[in-house]
């Protein structure tokens, strides 16, 4: 395993992955005690690509990762951050349409806990997923940070705390 950090316009992002693949990219505020892993080195170069993209994504100049990936999770889980990668760019989906995604419509619950551990955000776009009334919702970097991605994207939303800025 490899670490290296990307500075964005969200902060400091943890990258971390094989000499085969992505494995994780974790917000400042989202960082577990064990990140970067104890067995992990430094190494920048490791993870040109995936800093490479996610640099392009901030420039606006990416809307769709060509990296490979390793998320580990139950299948569920993984079932459900596959879903994530086919919402298109500057779209949104609520749970239920990502639970529908996946065939198991009952499942929002499961689906929206199972979005919350999405260990490769912004590259598995867990940002797009929005409530059902298509306002924001929780998000591992913050709300900032998912709003400054969605508007990022071109995406639409109801942000009632942006809406109460501008009635004042």
């Amino acid at each position: 395993m490899v670490y290296d950090y990307l500075e964005t316009p969200i902060g400091s992002l943890l990258i971390v992955g094989t000499e085969h693949a992505l494995v994780r990219v974790a917000f400042e505020q989202d960082r577990r005690p064990e990140d970067p892993p104890e067995e992990a080195e430094h190494d920048p170069v490791a993870l040109e690509a995936a800093k490479s993209q996610l640099a392009e994504y901030f420039d606006g100049e990416r809307d769709v990762f060509d990296l490979d990936l390793e998320p580990e999770g139950t299948d569920f889980q993984r079932a459900v951050w596959s879903a994530l990668a086919t919402i298109p760019f500057g779209e949104t989906w609520s749970y239920a349409q990502l639970a529908e995604r996946i065939g198991r419509p009952s499942a929002v619950r499961a689906v929206g806990a199972a979005n919350g551990r999405n260990p490769l955000p912004i590259v598995l776009p867990c940002h797009r997923v929005i409530g059902a009334d298509g306002s924001l919702t929780g998000f591992g970097g913050g709300l900032d940070a998912k709003r400054f991605l969605l508007d990022l994207e071109g995406a639409v939303y109801r942000d009632a705390e942006r809406q109460r800025e501008l009635a004042l």
